[in-house]
């Protein structure tokens, strides 16, 4: 099947066949390995990407879903080189250690700061509680996130 749609801004099509996931359309076939498997079976986060301003999960989600729709991945919210305010609040509090989780961490707290940009902290919480990490212990994370949305005003 012929699939047209639009990743990080820019308008893709591509021969898939039935059953492709989207997470192997983007990684295998576009080549852009910054969005992770970590389960395979939606419950890690890992995967996370936006697909219409709303936060997917990449391994769940066939690649015929997103047909005609904006799909954006950890690679597409750097402009210019210079880093998203969520990546650089990373980094400034040590929220990021294998790096692993850290591009569904990221596109989950993006989606959330575009649904609210004043979040709480128990709503980031509640909100990155699909997220997975085994590395950080979330505190770093959820300062980033907060440290990102106060920023980002």
């Amino acid at each position: 099947m012929r699939l047209s749609f639009r990743v990080n801004g820019k308008e893709v099509t591509a021969d898939v066949p039935p059953g492709r996931r989207l997470l192997d359309l983007l990684r295998e076939d576009l080549g852009l390995t910054g969005t992770k498997e970590g389960c395979g079976e939606g419950e890690c986060g890992a995967c996370t990407v936006i697909v219409d301003g709303r936060p997917r999960l990449s391994c769940l989600t066939a690649a015929i879903q997103v047909a005609g729709k904006d799909v954006l991945t950890i690679e597409g919210l750097a402009a210019s080189g210079k880093l998203h305010p969520l990546q650089e609040a990373l980094l400034a509090t040590a929220g990021v250690q294998c790096g692993f989780c850290t591009p569904g961490l990221i596109m989950a707290a993006y989606a959330l700061l575009q649904e609210n940009p004043h979040p709480t902290e128990g709503e980031v919480r509640e909100y990155l509680a699909g997220n997975l990490c085994r590395c950080t212990g979330y505190a770093q994370v959820v300062e980033a996130v907060l440290r990102a949305a106060e920023r980002m005003r």
